[in-house]
């Protein structure tokens, strides 16, 4: 009985296996429009869940306006209260050190969505004038360069 039941299971055994080795193995890739309408309404999505409790006052100086999509790319917009200071003294003297400070906090926070191909842009805006400061496009590739701490 033993012997029979061994037989039967090394029977088993070798069926299924050329069973599976016949069986065509199907890898393909999703397909890139489809990526693409997917990504779309998941910044859509995500843009309209962030939306909600807006303007939000970020800190002393920055209020989050706006959280918009513009087809895969997630559009933040911020007005910045500078006080006294003129737009043009603050795109000449925070233009580098706020790309610095945005790029690696987007590169670390939004990793998930970067790596899915949904990319993000921060536009700062004057709070007295409206008038744009700054905008910075970041993508998965600009953080390829950035060292996580």
């Amino acid at each position: 009985m033993k012997q029979r039941f061994l037989q039967y299971t090394l029977l088993l055994c070798m069926a299924s296996a050329l069973y599976a080795k016949a069986l065509p193995v199907q890898m393909k890739e999703f397909p890139k429009e489809e990526m693409r309408k997917q990504n779309i309404e998941i910044a859509s999505l995500a843009a309209q869940a962030m939306s909600k409790n807006l303007p939000k006052k970020i800190d002393k100086y920055t209020t989050l306006l706006s959280v918009k999509n513009n087809a895969t790319t997630l559009v933040y917009t911020f007005a910045i209260n500078s006080g006294a200071k003129s737009d043009a003294a603050i795109q000449k003297e925070d233009h580098s050190k706020m790309q610095k400070a945005v790029t690696e906090g987007v590169c670390q926070s939004a990793q998930r969505f970067l790596k899915a191909g949904i990319d993000t842009t921060y536009i700062y805006v004057s709070a007295k004038t409206k008038k744009p400061l700054f905008r910075f496009d970041i993508t998965q590739d600009k953080c390829t360069n950035i060292t996580t701490k």
